[in-house]
């Protein structure tokens, strides 16, 4: 199906064979409406393209199925992951992304609805424009080309493809990972497809995450009236200590390649709704993201630390419950890194610049296994809002690095 079709009767002019397959894949992809965790057949799509050429698919599901049908665990819930490779030898370049996508908020806030991709004004609009759907359609078109172009390549290619990435996070790559290594199937060299770039295609690679920590702390006191405070426990008044310390204090310095740990408190819950009510408990939610400097037991740890310190004399005691949604990682170096470089010079005609800014992504699942990890791809200026999209121009050349990427991977 062409993109004149499918768009709006808006007409856009393809100058080569990457740009028209991909910006036509992305639209296919777009306009299924595949809320987290729901893909919505977006991977059987990839499936019907690939298989013909030598991919072997293998859904995987992981979660309670009678979950998916109503009201739903969000944390339990169904989700539909696909693992394609190509070859049996090493190494193994494998592709990571996500078909989910955040929910659109309110449709009539967006210029043009948000499952109807929309070119205009040089920009392709939808949710799943930026995050990350165009990027799946160009790393299957670069798949698509290079093993026409190749089909006796070395080593093997993969797409590992979830629909738990914006979600829980539980039920999607993690498990995928997990069943790889339990057979012993190992990815050398991962590209995420995630939107990386800032200011122009490619100008930013993501060579590595800071690990991200969260807490609920949950401080209790005793109620009682404002008038008779000696009768009473306030648990806000016992934590404003605490809470001083946490926001002046240095977790590490960071290094070359992660900036210093960062502690945020993101909200406080306290309270009874009566201005004259000492309240029993105060609830505190926060966020770590740490670099390689730090270990998560070092911060667990030293927030203990602190705590213990300001409640030993305190009437109210505190409670956390932890929960760590993954470790930094880093590929500073090597053969993926340098392939990347060179790809994105050939195509744009830029030098990127690596680094590990930003929030989380499935990368942080697949580091640990020992394997070279980087994220690229579409700018990222609009993911998550309303009227996401990306530029039209920059799809046919991120099919093109991708591409380029395997070339150096894959031949000799």
């Amino acid at each position: 199906m062409s993109a004149n079709n499918t768009v709006n009767n808006t007409t856009h002019h393809a100058t080569t064979n990457h740009q028209q397959n991909t910006l036509d894949l992305s639209i296919e992809l777009m306009r299924r409406d595949s809320v987290t965790p729901h893909d919505k057949g977006c991977q059987d799509v990839l499936v019907n393209r690939l298989q013909p050429l030598g991919f072997k698919a293998e859904f995987m599901y992981f979660g309670d199925k009678a979950a998916v049908a109503g009201t739903y665990d969000k944390s339990n819930v169904e989700v539909k992951n696909l693992w394609l490779r190509r070859g049996d030898s090493e190494p193994l370049i494998c592709f990571a992304g996500h078909t989910d996508v955040v929910p659109t908020g309110n449709p009539d806030n967006w210029t043009t609805p948000p499952f109807e991709p929309t070119i205009k004004e040089g920009y392709l609009w939808g949710r799943g424009a930026a995050d990350m759907k165009t990027g799946i359609a160009a790393f299957t078109i670069a798949a698509e080309n290079f093993v026409k172009n190749h089909p006796n390549h070395n080593g093997s290619i993969a797409m590992l493809i979830t629909s738990d990435e914006e979600g829980p996070s539980i039920n999607g790559t993690v498990k995928v990972v997990e069943t790889l290594q339990a057979r012993n199937e190992k990815i050398t060299y991962c590209l995420v497809g995630e939107p990386s770039s800032t200011d122009t295609l490619g100008d930013i690679i993501k060579n590595g995450r800071r690990g991200s920590l969260g807490g609920v702390l949950t401080v209790t006191g005793k109620q009682g009236h404002v008038a008779y405070p000696h009768l009473a426990v306030n648990p806000i008044h016992a934590l404003l200590p605490a809470l001083a310390e946490f926001s002046i204090t240095e977790w590490d310095k960071g290094n070359d390649f992660f900036p210093a740990t960062s502690m945020q408190i993101s909200n406080i819950n306290g309270g009874t709704g009566a201005n004259n009510v000492i309240p029993e408990t105060v609830e505190v939610e926060f966020n770590f993201r740490f670099s390689t400097e730090t270990t998560e037991a070092e911060l667990r740890a030293k927030t203990h630390e602190i705590l213990d310190k300001h409640f030993a004399t305190s009437d109210a005691s505190y409670d956390i419950q932890w929960k760590l949604s993954g470790n930094p990682f880093l590929t500073a170096e090597g053969k993926l890194v340098d392939a990347c470089k060179i790809a994105v010079k050939e195509v744009t005609g830029i030098d990127t610049q690596l680094s590990t800014s930003g929030g989380t992504s499935d990368g942080r699942f697949i580091a640990p296994t020992g394997a070279q990890v980087v994220e690229l791809g579409v700018r990222n200026a609009t993911i998550h809002q309303v009227d996401e999209k990306v530029e039209v121009d920059d799809l046919g050349k991120l099919a093109q690095i991708y591409e380029r990427i395997l070339e150096e991977l894959l031949l000799d």
